[in-house]
């Protein structure tokens, strides 16, 4: 087999990447989603873009993806190689020198697909091999305004908050027990303080947002909720209740509070997502009138 040429793409010849053909069984593109870079209106740049090729010809591709304001990538979310490629893409991964979680996206039915099953688990593979290891798979969920808004039950008082040492406390109080699984591993790494701060990051990090922290009637602190405005448009980024309020289903409250929130601000949909061990939670997306629209498997 001839040698492998490994290389970041320039904005010349950025058009490189779509040479290699892709059915469009998982990945970006289940989103509907083109490479483009940024300079063609897309979400990509060609520097944070690498391609295998093998005389000249395009046998792997990886997009790594990141917010304008972002001056490293935060994630990969595109990789494809092609048949009997799998050791170029393992190179590829393996040369690049981004070190960052890979979020392999999915259509909701992957796993009843035969043909989208093996896709995925041949990105899997080789993300593996390169040295990633899957974390926890996330159902990505959308509100759109024909589902119709959420009742809100009238419980809570909420109150914005943008005190970065309120914040915290309350993050910390959340993440000292958790089912989330990003924020377990990050309580592995540095203890309940990091995975706040991760959580504080992210806030800071959302182009515009509104923490919002809410109450009992009687004053106690319930949790906290981020309505907020990402890259890809509006989210509810955040719903966390503190551990002696749980039981008695104050995240369909926040919820449904961070989903009326933006609607006022013109949001026609509201992105979400949660772990699919979170049954809870889910079961609060379900009854809020947010269906699935993807799968994600975070591998890191």
């Amino acid at each position: 087999m001839t040698d492998l040429v490994i290389r970041a793409l320039t904005e010349k010849d950025a058009h490189l990447f779509n040479s290699l053909a892709d059915p469009g069984l998982v990945g970006r593109a289940v989103t509907g989603v083109e490479y483009r870079t940024r300079a063609a209106g897309g979400d990509y740049r060609p520097e944070w873009t690498y391609v295998a090729l093998r005389e000249g010809k395009v046998v792997a591709r990886a997009a790594w993806w990141g917010s304008p304001q972002d001056t490293t990538p935060l994630l990969l979310n595109w990789l494809d190689f092609a048949d009997g490629e799998h050791d170029a893409a393992v190179a590829l991964l393996r040369e690049a020198p981004f070190d960052v979680d890979y979020e392999l996206i999915l259509p909701p039915d992957w796993r009843e697909r035969p043909e989208a099953a093996a896709a995925a688990q041949a990105r899997i593979s080789a993300a593996e091999a390169a040295g990633k290891r899957p974390l926890v798979e996330r159902l990505r969920y959308l509100w759109t305004t024909d589902r119709g808004l959420p009742a809100r039950p009238g419980r809570l008082v909420f109150r914005e908050e943008h005190d970065d040492a309120v914040l915290l406390d309350v993050l910390r109080r959340i993440h000292s027990d958790t089912l989330d699984a990003h924020a377990q591993r990050a309580k592995e790494l540095g203890g309940v303080d990091q995975a706040a701060r991760e959580e504080l990051e992210y806030i800071h990090w959302c182009p515009e947002a509104w923490p919002q922290l809410a109450f009992t009637q009687q004053g106690e602190l319930v949790g906290l909720h981020l309505p907020c405005r990402i890259p890809a448009g509006f989210a509810a980024g955040f719903i966390g209740v503190v551990p002696e309020q749980r039981g008695h289903g104050y995240a369909y409250d926040l919820l449904a509070e961070s989903t009326h929130f933006l609607h006022t601000r013109g949001a026609d949909d509201v992105a979400a997502a949660t772990d699919v061990g979170n049954f809870p939670m889910a079961a609060n997306f379900e009854k809020a009138g947010y269906p699935v629209t993807q799968m994600r498997i975070d591998l890191v």
